[in-house]
This record gives C-alpha cells, sequence and structure tokens, in this order.
C-alpha cells in the first residue's frame, strides 16, 4: 500500500512538472507568433474627419505584415519603409480588403497609411528572426 501511495504522488509531481514546462513552451511560441502593430493619426487634412485607426489593423508575424482594413476607407497608399526612409514597398489597396507585404531584412520599420481623403497614419514596428 505504501509502493502505491509513493509511485502515485511521483507520478502526479511528474505530470505537474511536465504540465509546467508544457505551459511554458506554449507562452513562449505565443510570444513569437506575432502582435499586432499599433497605428497613430499622424496627420490630419480634412477639418472634419473622424479617426479611423480602428478600420486599420496591421499583424506582425515574423517577416509578413498582414494589414486589415475593417472599411471602405477608399484606395488608400500603404509604404513600409526603414526608420532611416529607405522605402521597402510602396502600393495602393482598395479597401475594404487586406494585404500582406514580406520583409526580407530584419530591422526597426515604418508602416504608413495614407487615405484618401489625404489622412495619414503611423506605426512603428520591428522584425525580428
Amino acid at each position: 500500500m505504501i509502493k502505491l501511495k509513493q509511485t502515485i504522488l511521483m507520478l502526479c509531481l511528474v505530470l505537474f512538472g511536465t504540465l509546467c514546462h508544457a505551459g511554458n513552451v506554449t507562452k513562449a511560441q505565443n510570444e513569437k507568433d506575432g502582435h499586432q502593430v499599433s497605428i497613430e493619426l499622424t496627420e490630419s487634412i480634412g477639418a472634419s474627419s473622424s479617426d479611423k485607426s480602428n478600420a486599420i489593423t496591421p499583424f506582425i508575424n515574423g517577416h509578413v505584415l498582414a494589414v486589415v482594413f475593417f472599411e471602405n476607407l477608399g484606395q488608400v497608399s500603404v509604404e513600409v519603409s526603414t526608420v532611416s526612409g529607405a522605402s521597402v514597398q510602396c502600393l495602393s489597396v482598395p479597401t475594404p480588403n487586406g494585404l500582406q507585404v514580406y520583409i526580407p531584412n530584419d530591422g526597426n520599420y515604418i508602416v504608413t497609411f495614407t487615405l484618401s481623403n489625404g489622412d495619414v497614419y503611423a506605426g512603428e514596428f520591428t522584425v525580428i528572426d
């Protein structure tokens, strides 16, 4: 009876340790998977324009920047550049579609969205391996 009790306690101890390790691995993987890039209004041309930053959701996952537009904002110009100003990608997309941009090198970048009404939104992000 004592051997059975010791075996069950040892099994519980090993199982608890395994579950803790698995939880830490999952948490580390989720942190590495990607994150949302916060953007803010940097320049507003129209006096009556409302803030559309909630309608633009950029998300960086590894070397891929994915952007989802949740509203029809018209034709939007999107530019991805390094923080020093070198352009990586520049394109114009209709909304409310999405887009993906592959960024080949590690480093700090800025994504800029220019709406058809002249409002400019920007956000900074980092690409790491």
